[in-house]
């Protein structure tokens, strides 16, 4: 398994109103890293258990299950993610330290493919691709999250 990471800290949103944000279906595509639709979703996430299945842009991942292995209100939650080159589980923290909020992204993956050089090419450019896009995302909620914040202020 590889795992890529990244992070953010937002100062002046609620913990609530992040989660709220990062678990509304309606919003994914505001903020997550190539999905551009949401194509199903079984049970009712971010409950254990429920699945959602979406699609990515054109040049993306194409179709990505993730399924809710694990949620904890006020902590984060543990997916199981697949699409057709990855095998994961992903896990979003939320922390509060000092007022500002700490946001935690990171994914375990094992690539599916049985490609002779896999370790290399991941060690030189998927684990790096990987965190990239964890932290395109994060960078996008966090400006969600910001302009949400000055349009309440604003009203």
């Amino acid at each position: 398994m590889s795992t890529a990471s990244a992070k953010t800290i937002i100062s002046g949103v609620a913990l609530t109103a992040a989660q709220a944000l990062w678990y509304d279906r309606e919003s994914w595509p505001l903020f997550i890293d190539g999905l551009r639709s949401v194509v199903s979703v079984s049970g009712e996430p971010p409950l254990v258990g429920s699945s959602v299945v979406w699609q990515s842009t054109p040049a993306g991942r194409g179709e990505v299950r993730e399924t809710v292995l694990n949620y904890e209100p006020g902590v984060g939650q543990e997916l199981e993610v697949e699409d057709r080159a990855i095998a994961a589980r992903q896990r979003v923290h939320f922390l509060v330290v000092d007022g500002q909020l700490r946001v935690q992204l990171e994914l375990d993956y094992r690539l599916k493919s049985s490609n002779p050089f896999r370790a290399v090419t991941d060690w030189l450019f998927i684990r790096r691709a990987q965190s990239e896009s964890l932290q395109r995302t994060l960078t996008a909620f966090r400006l969600e999250l910001e302009a949400q914040r000055e349009a309440a202020a604003a009203r």
